[in-house]
């Protein structure tokens, strides 16, 4: 099977990394991947483990975007995928209109992925257009029913599948944990509490300072560690979250490590991961992964969030917004050994199969919507 994947870009974030994994479980399956996006720090990744990339600017939310349309029909007769799946607005819109200009019979099957609760409107509504629809979890798949004129068997629910093989128990590597502490020599004999995520106000960034000025309070020996990048538009917000830093006395306390590709070692060498974004998400890649290693995680209950730590680890729920009761369970949680099980339906093997399932149900359909 040829499958081409679409989406803004492959910099960082969930559904980049995502469809990275993906692409790879796709070759590792005998199935030919290929990536259409403007590109970004992760195309060398995807290319050496075998997927193709195709770089166009299909990332601008403009009216010039619509000029890729003809490029990208001519595009789907060269490559003649056997399904187009894709994952954000933009490149949505662009598929659809090249999809649609092809003779019904040259159509690949087509399937989107609601990666989030997008706002409801006309621009968000061509996710829903494609005959198969992929929820990322039971919030989502509420979401689109509430919103949408989808029926439900339309809709199929795949958690985001953590990557066991890559995530797994084990300690994080020593030569690895001597070069941190060389570089940041305040980390080493401190109680870790990590917080991943990209740079960005709704990521609870600004929650979790707050909270460890109360945890440092309880326990002198917590050191917080910020691991995420800021974006181009979000230098201003680091300068301000280094502000408040220094405004609640935690300069002893608080690390910012800014974009690491090293990720699975900090959940590993970390005692607590923290999940404190200020709205629902629609998953929580972070959750799954930290709880893959063996890490406790702590998080708000709201959203896709709380759906996945109810199933693997309901010990780190806390009452939304209560940053007492989060510092709490926090402190409660850096001194235990929880056991920590990451249901079937949380891991990749699962999402992968789940999805060609869906891909092989498109596939009999092929040409309508």
């Amino acid at each position: 099977m040829r499958v081409l994947q679409t989406l803004p870009a492959l910099n960082s974030g969930g559904v980049e990394r995502g469809t990275v994994e993906f692409a790879r479980e796709l070759v590792r399956h005998g199935h030919e991947s290929i990536v259409l996006s403007s590109g970004g720090r992760l195309v060398p990744q995807l290319e050496a483990e075998g997927s193709r990339h195709i770089s166009r600017p299909v990332h601008r939310k403009s009216l010039a975007s619509f000029g890729q349309i003809r490029p990208v029909r001519r595009l789907l007769r060269e490559l003649k995928p056997d399904v187009v799946h894709v994952r954000s607005r933009m490149p949505a819109w662009i598929l659809w209109l090249a999809w649609r200009g092809l003779p019904e019979n040259e159509r690949p099957a087509l399937v989107s992925t609601f990666h989030g609760m997008y706002s409801v409107n006309a621009y968000s509504a061509i996710m829903a257009r494609p005959r198969h629809l992929i929820a990322i979890s039971r919030c989502v798949e509420r979401y689109i029913l509430d919103n949408y004129r989808v029926a439900p068997d339309r809709i199929t629910v795949i958690q985001r599948g953590v990557d066991t093989r890559a995530f797994s128990p084990e300690p994080p590597d020593q030569d690895w944990v001597e070069a941190l502490y060389s570089e940041y020599p305040e980390l080493q004999g401190r109680k870790l509490v990590l917080m991943p995520g990209r740079l960005t106000r709704w990521k609870g960034q600004e929650a979790f300072l707050d909270m460890m000025a109360d945890l440092s309070r309880r326990d002198p020996a917590v050191h917080g560690v910020v691991v995420g990048g800021a974006e181009k538009n979000k230098k201003s917000y680091l300068a301000e979250l280094e502000e408040k830093t220094a405004s609640l006395g935690l300069d002893q306390h608080i690390t910012f490590a800014g974009h690491r590709s090293d990720i699975v070692q900090f959940y590993r060498l970390a005692d607590v991961v923290c999940h404190m974004s200020s709205k629902p998400e629609p998953f929580g890649r972070t959750l799954t992964e930290a709880l893959a290693v063996g890490t406790p995680v702590v998080a708000f209950d709201r959203g896709g969030a709380a759906e996945s730590l109810s199933a693997c680890f309901p010990e780190g729920l806390v009452p939304a917004d209560d940053l007492s009761a989060f510092a709490g369970r926090v402190h409660h949680l850096l001194d235990q050994q929880p056991q920590i099980e990451v249901h079937p339906e949380f891991r990749l093997d699962h999402q992968v199969q789940a999805t060609l399932d869906v891909y092989q149900r498109a596939l009999a359909g092929a040409g309508r919507p």
